[in-house]
């Protein structure tokens, strides 16, 4: 099976990235009524009683803080998650085309490591803030994801690869 153009992997892998864009921008869509709906009911802990946080000694805590927090954090993930796959589907239509050092992939691929490296340094953001928002829970702190940030590393490795390729095929489209 052919790695670019209509009919190969590329074209399939386009066709995921589609279906799960999509699928998240409905589970965005929800989690943005239900932060509407949390906005409206002012986080009335009786109106939102399917939403707690153990605290210590078996306390629930229905913090407005805590609960807006988790839904700002929730809605920045979801939103990073939508961007990173929006750029990759535009990568995926270049290679399904054929055309995989297209000189916008360069600038695509550069934003999805950023927002990568982004949504890891959340993570280690959101910990910190749970400290201080929920005290007296036990819990370990995040550990350093040494796959995620070579991941990240890798995508702006190839974002150069494809920098230098894009600057080939502008040089061999000048020599006749």
């Amino acid at each position: 099976m052919r790695t670019l153009g209509p009919g190969s992997v590329s074209s399939l892998l386009k066709t995921v990235l589609d279906v799960v864009y999509f699928g998240l921008l409905v589970v965005a869509g929800a989690l943005g009524l239900a932060a509407l709906a949390a906005l409206l009911f002012r986080f009335d802990p009786t109106m939102v009683k399917g939403i707690a946080i153990d605290g210590a000694g078996g306390q629930v805590l229905t913090r407005p803080e805590v609960l807006g927090g988790l839904f700002v954090a929730i809605g920045l993930y979801v939103a990073g998650v939508l961007i990173i796959l929006n750029r990759l589907r535009k990568v995926f239509v270049t290679l399904t085309a054929g055309d995989p050092f297209h000189p916008d992939n360069v600038a695509r691929l550069r934003l999805v490591g950023a927002l990568l490296a982004g949504l890891e340094i959340m993570r280690y953001l959101v910990w910190a803030g749970s400290l201080a928002l929920v005290p007296g829970i036990d819990r370990t702190g995040p550990s350093i994801s040494l796959s995620g940030w070579f991941s990240i590393l890798v995508v702006f490795v190839l974002a150069e690869v494809f920098r230098e390729g894009a600057r080939l095929r502008r040089e061999a489209e000048l020599t006749i």
